[in-house]
């Protein structure tokens, strides 16, 4: 793909459906490679929103205003951010969309994917569906305490519950039906895993085949990424499953011919428990996890996914020095704008980086701090101090 000039009758445009944190790195990426690039999401200043050429505002999950939207811009390439958002209409627009038509349908609702992972013989946890609190009863029933359940549409932890005994049914099923991305969401129910672990494989579809980034550890809390480093410490034999698994998984997205560009940063989730690994899910897109690579690798999953999306050739996947990230996540019950102190932190040798979100209300990622050190596990306690620091600032 040749790239044109931003705002020229030539130019290279990439519209973005979703504007957070994750998409804002990716537009910068873009801009550095002289893209002209727009973003749309449900609210104004959205992260991404203030470092693109320019931007729309309206819900995601409103089809006619996709189209017009997608229309009026004719972008050479559509990149799908979030979750909530209609993809019936993207079928339109198959030839234009990254990575795949398959891929963002599938991956939007976990009942496809999970579907597919087992179609591909991949090892998942035991799962049932339930689209009422009566069939929930009766698949908590199948699947076993305790599990975990999840809106089939949704991210970062929102909807979630771990269901341990009876008494806590009715309140995931509220809490599913709440906070999920849609309204009268399906759930999935998961058997528990007592996993040792967890990891992140970044995984790139490019032009010249798939390649794979080193692994990234990551530890959640209430369903949400709260901190991850890379590279993490795992045996050959289990790496060498994630990467069969992720492999698998990428290929199967991305083969469907005239189906989307192919290409792209996909983040591959995995349980591992001694050497055994389990498939959990698949991002098609960078990953939160993979913030840390903003300081740890030659060049970050964001850097990866934008060249890969370009047609561009893939190289400096691999860790130049370990480091690691902890999420900032504020609450707060009002709209007030926050103001920041990073002054310490960065003094102590850290990386912070604000998304720039315009409120909170309730509990939100702000932003993350960063580290590196030759222990990827001392950046890790150097990033949660910072981060940590940020917190009781704001308390």
């Amino acid at each position: 793909m040749k790239i044109g000039t931003p705002l020229a009758s030539n130019a290279t445009k990439v519209l973005m459906l979703g504007g957070g944190e994750l998409g804002k790195e990716v537009i910068i990426e873009l801009q550095r490679l002289g893209v002209e690039t727009i973003v749309c999401d449900r609210y104004e200043g959205a992260p991404a929103m203030q470092v693109a050429h320019r931007s729309y505002v309206f819900d995601m999950l409103d089809g006619e205003k996709i189209r017009h939207c997608l229309d009026t811009e004719e972008p050479d390439l559509i990149v799908p951010e979030i979750e909530a958002i209609n993809t019936s209409v993207l079928a339109d627009y198959k030839q234009n969309l990254v990575p795949s038509y398959k891929a963002i349908s599938l991956t939007m609702n976990r009942e496809g994917i999970r579907e597919q992972a087992v179609d591909l013989n991949l090892r998942v946890s035991g799962y049932q569906f339930a689209h009422s609190l009566s069939e929930l009863e009766s698949a908590v029933a199948a699947v076993g305490y305790p599990c975990v359940v999840k809106p089939i549409m949704s991210s970062s932890g929102k909807g979630q519950s771990v269901i341990r005994g009876d008494q806590d049914i009715q309140t995931a099923w509220s809490h599913s039906q709440e906070d999920g991305r849609v309204t009268d969401c399906k759930v999935i129910i998961e058997e528990f895993i007592e996993f040792d672990y967890e990891l992140t494989l970044l995984t790139i579809r490019h032009r010249d085949g798939i390649s794979f980034c080193s692994p990234i550890r990551h530890l959640q809390i209430d369903g949400d990424y709260r901190y991850s480093w890379q590279p993490a410490d795992c045996n050959a034999t289990v790496l060498a499953e994630c990467q069969r698994m992720a492999e698998a998984i990428v290929t199967e997205l991305t083969s469907v011919p005239d189906d989307g560009i192919g290409y792209g940063v996909f983040g591959v989730e995995l349980f591992v428990r001694g050497d055994t690994v389990y498939f959990s899910e698949i991002s098609p897109r960078p990953h939160d996890t993979g913030l840390v690579t903003l300081v740890s690798q030659e060049q970050s999953e964001f850097a990866l996914h934008a060249k890969a999306i370009l047609g561009l050739p893939i190289t400096g996947t691999q860790v130049l020095t370990p480091g690691a990230s902890a999420a900032l996540v504020l609450s707060s019950e009002n709209e007030n704008p926050f103001a920041y102190d990073i002054a310490e932190i960065v003094q102590a040798g850290c990386e912070v980086r604000l998304f720039g979100k315009p409120t909170i209300i309730g509990k939100r990622r702000m932003g993350v701090v960063l580290a590196t050190n030759d222990d990827p596990i001392r950046a890790l306690i150097d990033a949660t101090i910072g981060a940590e620091k940020l917190r009781q600032f704001q308390e």
